[in-house]
C-alpha cells in the first residue's frame, strides 16, 4: 500500500520592526508591497508605514506569519463619555469603514477632538496624538487626562514622558520616530496638513501604527503636498464646511467686506512702488501663474539688482495697502458698533498690531509675545476681563482661542486655509445656541489686495 504524502509545509515568515522599517525574514524573493532588498545586509525591508499592507499580503498568499512588529503597551477598556452629534458619529463611522485610516475635514469649533477621543477609546490600542504647537500639546494633554483614567505621556514643551496614550509635538515625534515607531497602534494627527511638510512626513513613514486619523479644517495645500498625506494617512473620508453646520452646531455667520480708500499720499507711494514691480516683471516676462513664478523672481534677485529692487518695491506696496490709515478709522467704527462683544482683530504685520494696541488700548499678541503673557491674555479674554484682542497671524491655528462673536481681518494672505481658520475663531455657538458671528474683511480699493481677498474667499 503506497504511503500517504505529507501535507505541504506552509512557508513561515517573521515580521519585526527595525529603525523605522519592517523587516521581512523567511519570505521567498517575490514582490510584496514596498519591500526591497537591502544591498548591504541582504535583508528584505519595507518602510514602517507599509506594515499593514505587507502583513495582509502575506496572509492572503498563505504564509504562516509570526508578527513581532508592534511592541505596544496594553490599554484597559476606555470610554470617552461623550455623546457624539449625528455628524460626528457619521465621521467616525466613515473612518472606521475606511479601515481606520483617513482624514476628517471639519470646520474649527465642530468638535474634531471629541471624535478623536472616541476613536481612541474604540480602537483600544496604544495611541500617539501629534500636534503642531506647544499650546495644542497642553490642550490635548488636559483633554486626554480628564477623559481617560490612564496616565498620559507628553513629548515636547520640555517633557519626554511616554505612556500608552501620549501626545507629542510634530518636532518631538520626528526626533523620536525611529525609537518609538513600534510603540503605538493608532496615530492621530491634529492639523494634519502639517504632515505634508517634507521633514514631518518621516513621522508617518517611520511609525508602523496601522490605524491613522487626520484632523483638519482645510486639507488641501497650495503646494499639492496633501497628496503625500493621502499616501501616509489616507484620503479625506468625511468632510463638512462651516455652511453645513451653521445655525445648528455652529453659529450663524455673515462675512462683510468693507472697502476703504488710500489717502492721496498713500496712493502716490503705492502706485510708485507697484509700478516699479510691474515694470520689471513685464520686461522679464514673468507671468505669476503659479508660486514657482514668484520663486523665479526671488532667485533672480540674488544677482540681478533690478529684480531685487522689484521685490523690495512689491513689499513697500503691500505695506501701504495693508496698513492704510483708513483701515484704522473703519476699525474704530466696528469696535464702537460691537461694544460689549468679544472681538478678535487679525493682521499680517506685527507693527500694525502695536499701532492698534496703542490707539485702542487693546491687548496685543504677536510672535514676540511670551508664552505666559499670551496665555494670561487669552485667559482674561475668555473670562471677559478683556473684550478685544489684536494678533498678527499667531492665533490663526494651533492655539486654543476663546469664543468670540466678531472677527476683523485688516490684512492677510490669499490663503483659503488662513481665511477658514480665522472664520472658525468666531463660529463657536453661544451658550444658548443663538449667537450670530460676523467676520469683517477690510480691503483697500483699487489695489492688489482686492485680488488677494477674492482668492482667499
Amino acid at each position: 500500500m503506497p504511503r500517504a504524502r505529507p501535507p505541504p509545509s506552509v512557508p513561515s515568515v517573521t515580521l519585526t520592526y527595525e529603525d523605522g522599517t519592517v523587516r521581512v525574514a523567511g519570505a521567498p524573493d517575490e514582490s510584496l508591497p514596498g519591500v526591497e532588498t537591502d544591498a548591504r545586509s541582504a535583508a528584505r525591508r519595507a518602510p514602517a508605514h507599509r506594515y499593514p499592507e505587507v502583513r495582509d499580503a502575506l496572509h492572503e498568499r498563505g504564509y504562516d506569519v509570526t508578527d513581532r512588529v508592534l511592541d505596544a503597551p496594553d490599554l484597559p477598556a476606555l470610554s470617552s463619555g461623550y455623546t457624539l452629534r449625528d455628524y460626528q458619529r457619521e465621521a467616525l463611522d466613515a473612518w472606521r469603514d475606511a479601515g481606520r485610516r483617513g482624514v476628517l475635514e471639519l470646520p474649527t469649533g465642530s468638535g474634531k477632538t471629541v471624535i478623536a477621543l472616541e476613536a481612541i477609546a474604540e480602537a483600544g490600542v496604544a495611541a500617539l496624538v501629534v500636534v503642531p504647537t506647544v499650546d495644542l500639546l497642553e490642550q490635548w494633554h488636559r483633554e486626554l487626562s480628564s477623559t481617560f483614567d490612564v496616565p498620559v505621556g507628553r513629548l515636547g514643551g520640555g517633557e519626554q514622558q511616554v505612556e500608552a496614550i501620549t501626545v507629542s509635538t510634530y518636532d518631538s515625534a520626528y526626533l523620536r520616530a525611529d525609537e518609538l515607531g513600534d510603540r503605538f497602534g493608532l496615530l492621530v494627527f491634529d492639523e494634519v496638513h502639517h504632515l505634508g511638510g517634507e521633514g514631518y512626513r518621516d513621522i508617518a513613514r517611520l511609525f508602523a501604527a496601522p490605524a491613522r486619523l487626520g484632523l483638519t479644517a482645510t486639507f488641501e495645500r497650495p503646494d499639492g503636498a496633501h497628496e503625500a498625506v493621502v499616501d501616509l494617512v489616507g484620503p479625506v473620508v468625511y468632510a463638512l464646511d462651516a455652511d453645513d453646520l451653521a445655525g445648528d452646531h455652529l453659529a450663524d455667520y455673515e462675512v462683510r467686506r468693507v472697502e476703504v480708500e488710500l489717502t492721496d499720499d498713500e496712493r502716490e507711494r503705492y502706485e510708485a512702488a507697484q509700478g516699479t514691480f510691474l515694470d520689471y516683471v513685464r520686461d522679464a516676462g514673468i507671468t505669476f501663474r503659479s508660486g514657482s513664478d514668484y520663486q523665479e523672481l526671488v532667485k533672480r534677485s540674488g544677482n540681478d539688482p533690478r529684480a531685487r529692487e522689484a521685490l523690495l518695491a512689491k513689499q513697500r506696496a503691500r505695506e501701504v495697502m495693508m496698513n492704510a490709515d483708513a483701515k484704522l478709522d473703519e476699525l474704530a467704527r466696528i469696535l464702537d458698533r460691537h461694544r460689549g462683544e468679544r472681538v478678535i482683530v487679525f493682521t499680517a504685520h506685527t507693527a500694525l498690531v502695536y499701532r492698534i494696541s496703542e490707539r485702542f488700548l487693546i491687548p496685543a499678541i504677536t510672535a514676540e509675545t511670551g508664552v505666559e503673557e499670551r496665555r494670561e491674555t487669552l485667559s482674561r479674554f475668555r473670562e471677559g476681563t478683556y473684550s478685544r484682542v489684536v494678533a498678527a497671524n499667531v492665533l490663526d491655528e494651533g492655539v486654543d482661542v476663546p469664543e468670540a462673536s466678531v472677527g476683523v481681518i485688516l490684512s492677510g494672505s490669499g490663503s483659503e486655509r488662513e481665511f477658514t481658520q480665522r472664520l472658525g475663531r468666531v463660529l463657536r455657538p453661544g451658550a444658548d445656541g443663538t449667537k450670530t458671528a460676523t467676520l469683517y474683511e477690510l480691503v483697500t480699493s483699487e489695489t492688489a489686495e482686492e485680488r488677494v481677498a477674492r482668492r482667499r474667499r
